[in-house]
């Protein structure tokens, strides 16, 4: 352990560790700065969640410094404590020697010396104080103790020097320019009882405040304390003159194998029971977690920083597994594979018991002792916050998968609704009203779409349906499902409406809105039991700051705000963060799948808005939906005389290259296409499209293909088939969002958009509005 010269001009201004964190919590706020600069949700999420790591890293860095800090301030104040007394010169240094303290002693010789390098103020005295400093350091060892006598023209004096950690140090300085000839004197008087005694425990020499404690009459340490050999920083019984006495002894070593054994004031054993036994008091105040265990699983010591983590008081006596959660396994096979070497320095991550069942900790065992006396030290380190991070991070990748499985699903089902449909309005087409079949079919068609209503909910809930998006006054919404509402809520329960008269638009999907809506009135009512009032708020509100909630973001600007409130039973605070999670109901069994709320949740997200719950148990809940103002473009157009669309034809031409993987799929729409007189060639993939068009000659008026399909994709495809027909006009044709295949390359103009499942009528009617130009037709 060097001695810092750079430490002796003046004390640091930022301690050591500090600007890392501040790197870190920097980059963290940058990386949310630029989250919200993003428009895609996916790298607007990803920025998001590493600046929270960042600035959560930043803050388990900065909370492990600080306790690193405050380890070592409770050593310097017992240090302090030690030496505040004593009418000798004493200081209290950091691991780089600076001076934090100094007695009244230091105060008399040297003046203030506080924030000064220990070398500096020693330079008067010795020629090479740094060297002469760094030699005693490096003898005492990391927390051991030496004594140096030094012999110069000022005088003889004597360095004394006890480590007490890394980070705190004491240093005596004994002049013995007279005493010192005298041989073996010490210096006299000091407050705390001190006594001087040899290497075989002789008494050599002890001061007037020992003799007014034991009195004069002993001479070996056997005389005085019950147990031997005395430890430093170890609870001790003195026998006194006014009987037993429970004492803290702190020693320091001589050169000449003497020992100096100092009573310091401390707590009665008593009053506070032994955390540790002989050995185990040179780690006490080390600031890492340390368990020492018996291979039974017994805990023989911990030291102060691992009774803090766990929030224990006495240890000695209690097994493992009564502070801490296994591993999964008898927490005796874990340290008998340690002690035999089977499992050494592999880590176990455990959870707290008793008072600190939140705290997660890693531990690492390492043996020790002799073969008589073998044991399991145990390295501490608490993980809280990183656990907390790991939890987190797994629900989100377990709601990604849960919404790419739904939105794969929901893809599967579009193609087999679309064949199923189909085939039925193909057969419909063959029967009227009186045939016997029809209603049969009539069936089948109808629980098809309601099959497609449920598709479209899984696909809100993955955030992958096909919206709509308008603008919408809310108050014309609400006015509009006023009559639906009152008859779901009931006759005990009463609707409120709250409207703003100067509400803004807003752009949204509005059969998903009427969705979402029914969905919470619906809740609130089941939560009232049939009886209370139903408020439904809706107001402006400007955000002049960005409100983060419940790991969210909302950028400032202006919104709508809808509030959802009831008078209900409320929602347990375990389940109020879950709650939007699929199949997470506050429902009896029976009453409730889960799944309306994480559609809910699904549909808001992707119309751009937010959506947050307040609830207290027996008082109700309020939702907050939070979507942006919608402000439509003012363009000052010069009136056109209004143009009149094409009738669309109920027999048409044209050739068409239908292209789709499924087989089903395809085939309905052929027939749909060839019934309205369409020439079709087909293809079940991108490459035969593109083998077809190879030849010159063949003439293609419109391309209809599948968007998601093996190989190529639909609009890769297309772009490469443009190149050499340009004129060509196309339909694109997915299950999936017209926005949930956005490759990154440039989009096909003029193309159609038709979303699965597609009715005979939808298909063919898109395909002549394409080739006839119609100015009505929504482009891609």
């Amino acid at each position: 352990m060097p001695f810092d010269q750079s430490f002796t001009a003046e004390r640091p201004k930022v301690p050591a560790g500090l600007p890392p964190v501040l790197h870190l919590f920097v980059a963290g706020c940058l990386c949310f700065a630029v989250a919200v600069l993003m428009p895609v949700p996916a790298l607007y999420f990803g920025f998001a969640i590493c600046g929270g790591i960042l600035v959560v890293t930043a803050g388990f860095v900065g909370v492990a410094l600080k306790l690193d800090q405050r380890a070592a301030h409770r050593l310097r104040a017992m240090a302090h404590t030690i030496i505040a007394h004593d009418t000798g010169i004493g200081f209290v240094t950091d691991g780089t020697g600076l001076i934090r303290y100094a007695n009244a002693g230091a105060h008399d010789r040297f003046g203030a010396t506080e924030g000064t390098g220990l070398a500096q103020v020693l330079g008067a005295m010795l020629a090479n104080p740094y060297s002469v400093l760094s030699q005693i350091i490096a003898q005492a060892g990391p927390t051991g103790a030496k004594t140096e006598d030094i012999v110069t023209r000022g005088g003889h004096f004597r360095l004394r020097l006890l480590i007490m950690g890394e980070a705190c140090q004491i240093w005596w300085l004994d002049d013995l320019s007279v005493a010192g000839r005298a041989g073996r004197a010490r210096p006299q008087p000091a407050t705390f009882p001190m006594l001087t005694v040899g290497p075989s425990g002789q008494v050599i020499q002890m001061n007037e405040s020992f003799r007014k404690l034991v009195g004069p009459s002993f001479r070996t340490l056997e005389d005085v304390f019950d147990e031997l050999p005395l430890r430093s920083g170890q609870p001790q019984v003195l026998r006194g003159l006014q009987g037993r006495k429970d004492v803290v002894l702190a020693i320091t070593e001589g050169s000449d194998e003497t020992r100096d054994i100092y009573v310091l004031p401390g707590a009665p054993i008593s009053a506070t029971p032994p955390m540790f036994e002989p050995g185990w008091d040179a780690i006490e105040n080390l600031p890492v977690p340390l368990m020492k265990i018996a291979p039974d699983g017994v805990l023989l010591a911990t030291n102060r920083e691992a009774r803090q983590l766990l929030n224990i008081g006495a240890t000695r006596g209690r097994h493992v597994a009564d502070v801490l959660d296994g591993p999964g396994r008898p927490i005796n096979d874990w340290l008998g594979e340690a002690l035999a070497g089977q499992a050494g320095h592999v880590s176990q991550f455990l959870h707290g018991r008793g008072d600190k069942q939140d705290t997660f900790v890693q531990v690492t065992l390492n043996t020790a002792g002799s073969p008589d006396d073998l044991h399991v030290i145990a390295v501490l380190n608490d993980i809280t916050e990183l656990k907390t991070l790991e939890a987190q991070f797994v629900q989100s990748q377990k709601m990604q998968a849960i919404g790419q499985l739904a939105g794969g699903v929901a893809h599967d089902f579009n193609n087999l609704l679309t064949a199923i449909s189909g085939h039925c309005e193909l057969l419909l087409c063959n029967h009227d009203e009186h045939d016997r079949d029809y209603s049969d079919l009539i069936q089948i068609h109808q629980n098809t779409n309601r099959a497609a209503s449920l598709v479209g909910q899984l696909l809100a809930f993955s955030r992958k349906q096909t919206l709509q998006p308008e603008a919408l006054d809310l108050r014309d919404t609400l006015s509009d499902l006023t009559h639906l509402l009152n008859r779901l809520v009931g006759e005990k329960v009463s609707l409120k409406l709250e409207h703003d008269n100067q509400l803004a638009r807003i752009k949204a999907d509005k059969r998903q809105l009427e969705q979402v809506l029914m969905n919470l009135v619906v809740n609130a009512r089941d939560a009232m039991q049939g009886a209370g009032e139903i408020r439904v708020v809706t107001k402006n509100t400007h955000l002049k700051t960005a409100l983060h909630r419940d790991r969210a973001t909302v950028p400032p600007g202006d919104y709508v705000l809808v509030k959802v409130i009831d008078e209900g039973h409320g929602i347990p605070s375990d389940k109020l963060e879950k709650i939007f999670e699929p199949f997470v109901t506050t429902k009896r069994v029976g009453e409730g799948t889960g799944l309306g709320l994480s559609t809910a949740y699904g549909i808001v997200k992707q119309s751009g808005g937010y959506i947050f719950v307040d609830s207290e148990v027996g008082v109700g809940a309020t939702f907050s939906l939070l979507f942006p103002s919608h402000t439509p473009t003012e363009e000052v157009a010069e009136p056109v005389a209004p143009v009149a669309s094409l009738p669309i034809k109920t027999s048409a031409d044209g050739v068409v290259l239908l292209v789709e993987d499924e087989a089903p799929v395809r085939a309905f729409a052929a027939r749909a296409l060839r019934l309205r007189g369409y020439t079709v060639l087909e293809a079940d993939c991108a490459e035969a499209a593109l083998e077809l068009l190879e030849n010159a000659e063949l003439h293609i008026d419109i391309f209809v293909t599948d968007v998601i399909m093996p190989g190529q994709d639909g609009p890769t495809w297309v772009r490469k088939a443009l190149l050499q027909r340009p004129q060509t006009r196309v339909v694109f044709v997915s299950g999936y969002p017209e926005d949930a295949f956005d490759d990154g390359q440039p989009e096909v103009l003029g193309a159609a958009f038709l979303p699965k499942p597609f009715s005979l009528k939808a298909l063919t009617d898109t395909v002549q509005e394409q080739l006839q130009g119609s100015p009505t037709l929504e482009q891609a």
